[in-house]
Order: C-alpha cells, then structure tokens, then sequence
C-alpha cells in the first residue's frame, strides 16, 4: 500500500476521456476563500475538491498553473482529465519536498514540520526544529537548488514538491514531473508587500486541510504588524535611511514599491528613494549614492558585510558617510542558525510583524522601549571569523 496515492494519481489524470469530468469553475457551489493582500495565487472550493490557481509564480510570468486538490475518498470517485490540470494532489499532504527556507515557517506554523521529508542546502536551514529532523535523518539533502538532485527526490516519493522558479525553465522539476510527482511553484517572493508576502501561509494551509489554522495565524500576524505600524505613527520625528551596498562597481539599493521600502515607510521612516517606480532594484553609482545619502541618520542591510572593518576594507569611501562615522548602521547577516544560514531570510517573509518591530526599534527606540530586535543588530565593529 505504500505508493497507493501514487499509482491513484497516475490512474486519474490516465482515465477515459469519455467519463464524466467535473469543471470547479462552472461549478454553482464554487466560490473563491478569502485573501487579502495575495494576488499570485487563488483558491476555490468546490463541493468535494479545491481548485488551487497559480497566478505568478515569477515575475512577468505569463504561465497559470492549475492543481486540483482532493481527498483520496472523493478521488476514487472523481475523473479529471491530464490536460485540464497541471496536478492532483491528494490532501492532507503526508510527505512534501520544499525548496526554499520560506516555505519552513509555514510548515512549523501550521504544526505540520514533520511532513518535510527532503530540502536542498540543508545547511542555510535555521529553525532549531527542522534542524533537529535534519540532524537525525528524517529530511534527506537533495543537494543545491539549481540542481536538484533528483534521483534522493523520487526514492523519497513526495505527494508534492513545493518549488520556486525564476523564469520557468527547471530541468530538475521537469523531471520531477514526469516521474508523476506534482510541482506547485509558490510565488510569495513575487508579492509587492510584506502582508502578501506572508499571507502565502494560506497556500500551504489549503494542503493540509488547514485553513482555519492558516487564516488565524495570518490574521494575528496582520494584526500585530498594523499595531507596530500605529505605534511608529505617533512619533514626530523621520529619521533617514540608506539601504545596501556595493556589488562590483554597482550600488543595489530596493526602490520604493518594494516591500524593503514599504517597511521602512510604515515605520516612520525617510528612506530616500522611497518615489522611485523602476521594476526590480535601483542601480547607481557610489558617487550617485554618496551624493544623496553621505547624511543619513541610518543605514540598514549593507549587503554582506559583517562589520566597519569588513566595511572600509572593501571600499575606503564608506567611512565617509555619517551613519558609518556614527555607529548607525544595522545588518540582519550577522543573525544566523547553528550552520550559518541566515534567520531574516527564512523567517522574514512569515512574519513581517517582527521586520516592522526590528525597524521602529532602530528607528523610534523610544517607542519600543523593551523589545529586543530578532533580526537586525548593530554591525560589528571588527570581524570575528578567524
């Protein structure tokens, strides 16, 4: 019985074309659950399944992806035609492969961690939880993303693989696919704002039969983020704010649709690209930066460096702005698991509430007098590594 929800699958997308088919969208029954903020992805109920639509799973994604999700009673009773669907999922998923650290706080949100059973670079895993599975075994390394070792990923036959893709081509996943395993791509990391962002917790709560959960846990974290966003509103001052740093001769800084923006801007902050309209992130030269920001009160996220000295080692000129001058510049690289992987990039996107927190802290510390940051810290002012 071991691979029966396998071989149900492979039955029901193979049947006879000339059964009877139901189509979710015509159906009268059908009406879409709730989402505030998320526009990439919908689901709609249906009387014995759920329709989960992909909307865009990367940027200028012009692919919708279809899944059915079903139980295995209403499957062996429902014919769905290969064609229409891009997979059919047997919920509640027992056994999910993800490939991104996002996807983790999902999972241990929702209590249903134990159901990860393989991750590619287990090592950039921070969660204590998951790192303990991953200690004793119970989630297999399938290698590095772009290349997915796939031959662990079909011995471990998940119902599902929750992949991530950048312009649609994923040899890997490709594969994964005709060996009958479904790929959903989530596309959370395509949302413009940090609630949209977070509120993809509702994708994976609608395959484990866990909406109720999901929708509690988002509205708690909704609420918390816009009491912090109150909270910052009341202060009369509007430090300014500098982002990034240098890559090669190029300075990446977020533009001011971006999420990064959106944070610093409902935490009372004067981020000083916070007009810009460009698509992606803003490119200048350091002379463009140091021009417009060698004043700012703050400086947040410079790239990768660890501390002042790691700083001015690689370009001297940095010690030129004020908030390098002042002490004032904040990193969340410094903050990371037992095996190096960095905790804002797999707990940041679940919860914007403590983002936001992190940001009127630094901001406003008047504000919140008694709350430590969870990510961002002081930068170093000398280098620890050996």
């Amino acid at each position: 019985m071991k691979y029966f929800k396998f071989f149900l699958i492979l039955l029901l997308i193979s049947s006879c074309k000339n059964e009877t088919k139901q189509d979710l969208i015509t159906t009268p029954t059908a009406q879409q659950q709730e989402l505030k903020y998320a526009e990439g992805f919908v689901v709609t109920n249906a009387k014995n399944y759920k329709l989960l639509t992909i909307k865009s799973p990367w940027p200028k994604s012009e692919k919708v992806f279809k899944y059915v999700l079903i139980s295995a009673e209403e499957a062996a009773k429902t014919t769905f035609l290969k064609d229409d669907y891009d997979g059919i999922i047997i919920t509640p998923v027992q056994k999910i492969v993800a490939t991104s650290t996002t996807h983790i706080p999902a999972l241990e949100l929702l209590e249903v961690e134990k159901t990860l059973i393989g991750f590619p670079g287990t090592d950039y895993v921070s969660s204590e939880k998951t790192r303990t599975r991953i200690d004793n075994e119970s989630i297999r390394e399938l290698g590095k993303n772009e290349g997915i070792n796939t031959e662990v990923l079909l011995e471990l036959r998940p119902d599902v693989v929750v992949a991530f893709g950048v312009d649609g081509t994923n040899k890997s996943m490709e594969t994964v696919e005709r060996a009958g395993i479904p790929v959903i791509y989530n596309g959370d990391w395509v949302e413009k704002s940090p609630l949209a962002k977070a509120e993809w917790i509702k994708f994976f709560g609608v395959l484990y039969n866990k909406e109720k959960e999901a929708n509690s846990i988002f509205n708690q974290i909704e609420n918390d983020y816009l009491e912090a966003k109150k909270i910052a509103s009341k202060s009369t001052t509007q430090p300014t704010v500098l982002c990034g740093a240098m890559y090669k001769d190029v300075w990446y800084l977020p533009n001011g649709t971006s999420a990064e923006a959106q944070f610093l801007n409902d935490a009372n902050a004067n981020y000083l690209w916070s007009d810009t309209k460009e698509t992606g992130s803003i490119a200048l030269s350091f002379e463009a930066v140091f021009d417009k920001a060698q004043t700012t009160d703050l400086w947040l996220s410079p790239s990768y460096y660890s501390s002042y000295e790691a700083l001015e080692k690689s370009n001297v000129h940095y010690k030129e702005f004020s908030a390098f001058k002042d002490k004032n510049i904040y990193t969340f690289s410094n903050t990371t698991g037992k095996t190096g992987g960095v905790t804002y990039y797999e707990l940041g996107m679940a919860r914007p509430d403590l983002v936001l927190k992190d940001m009127i802290k630094i901001c406003h510390p008047e504000l919140l007098q008694d709350y430590e940051t969870t990510f961002f810290k002081p930068l170093l002012l000398t280098d620890t590594t050996d």
